[in-house]
């Protein structure tokens, strides 16, 4: 019996399931650590995190047994159920932190946006895989450019700008894969440009654009749109080498950093670990798209490798939106960073991409090495 369970283990990718949890590690340490040192703690977020990831790496496990061509073969009915959840949270959805892109059940919020981009990211690899050859090629680049910029249109219907963007973003780096003619990809970005210019004056809300202005100079109201960033700037800033100690930061425990469990956790810990804790995290984060960049490469066929490139591409994108709107070099978009910040949504939603990696490792390592 143990030579079985031993047998079953050892085929299991511990390089991506240690750094998977490492990561986790660095998200609750972080929640604990911005209630130690006040008077009356609340750890309600903390054991709310633990909760999820709870959850979050059974459905890891679980993914991780489910062949992931299967998802393939179903990448249309996701597509639809993409626009169903996406449209319902305009019919039945919560109104938090101004962003209308939540759905309630059972006391519980869930932020479909999140789920969305994994499924997104299915319904294209396969769509690619299938039709990234032929004359044919740029009428598919085109199908998908509709399809995607449908669902972006949605996402920022609900004032979600950020994801919006991640989601835009993916779809790019897709495009840059496939063998697109350059005469036609010039024409392609042409259109880009025009829609972007179209959408900035139709679509963004006002604020939105601030947002972004804002990007380029905080300090023109530091006290109003740019104060997010300048607080946060502060506090990355204020943590220097090693850190002023967990629960010693001035910013996150003084309140003056605003969202810090969720948009701006990585302020927290640069603050209170400073550049070496900042720098652990983000070796971390690089080791773990290596590893997921390696199984693209080595693991998968063509449905399996573009599925891997989709979910490493967005997620290092949302990792560097957030990291780079925590540092002012990128516009405050409200994207939780991958792993760290707090949220049911946010972590089980990538912790199925992860399982959907592991079972592109598992299945394809069988055809390499034999059963």
């Amino acid at each position: 019996m143990f030579h079985f369970i031993f047998s079953r283990l050892k085929n299991y990718d511990w390089y991506l399931i240690i750094n998977i949890v490492l990561l986790m590690f660095f998200s609750l340490v972080t929640l604990y650590s911005l209630q130690i040192n006040i008077a009356d703690p609340d750890f309600a977020t903390f054991f709310r995190q633990l909760i999820f990831i709870f959850l979050g790496l059974i459905i890891f496990f679980v993914f991780s047994k489910i062949n992931y061509r299967a998802w393939g073969d179903y990448y249309k009915f996701l597509l639809i159920f993409i626009f169903v959840i996406l449209i319902g949270v305009f019919v039945i959805g919560t109104t938090i932190r101004g962003t209308k892109g939540w759905l309630t059940f059972f006391g519980q919020t869930i932020q479909p946006v999140e789920f969305a981009k994994l499924f997104l990211v299915i319904f294209l690899s396969k769509f690619f895989s299938l039709n990234v050859r032929g004359a044919a090629i740029f009428k598919n680049v085109i199908i998908s450019g509709i399809v995607v910029l449908s669902v972006v249109g949605l996402v920022i219907l609900q004032s979600d700008l950020g994801s919006a963007m991640i989601i835009f973003l993916t779809w790019l780096c897709y495009i840059f894969m496939l063998p697109v003619p350059k005469r036609k990809m010039i024409y392609l970005f042409l259109a880009i440009i025009i829609m972007l210019v179209f959408g900035w004056f139709t679509m963004l809300k006002p604020y939105q654009k601030e947002r972004i202005t804002t990007f380029v100079s905080p300090q023109a109201d530091p006290l109003g749109a740019g104060y997010n960033v300048t607080q946060s700037i502060l506090a990355v800033g204020s943590g220097k080498l090693i850190g002023r100690g967990l629960s010693l930061g001035s910013q996150s425990q003084l309140n003056f950093l605003p969202e810090q469990e969720t948009d701006f956790i990585f302020a927290v810990i640069a603050e209170e670990l400073g550049m070496v804790g900042a720098g652990a995290l983000l070796a971390l984060f690089f080791s773990l798209f290596l590893r997921i960049y390696y199984i693209s490469r080595n693991y998968s066929d063509d449905f399996g490798s573009l599925l891997a490139f989709g979910i490493l591409t967005y997620l290092m994108i949302q990792t560097f939106i957030n990291i780079g709107m925590n540092m002012g070099i990128a516009p405050v978009a409200g994207v939780p960073l991958p792993f760290i910040s707090s949220g049911g949504s946010s972590i089980i939603s990538i912790l199925m991409a992860m399982g959907i990696i592991h079972s592109i490792y598992l299945q394809n390592k069988k055809l390499l090495f034999g059963r």
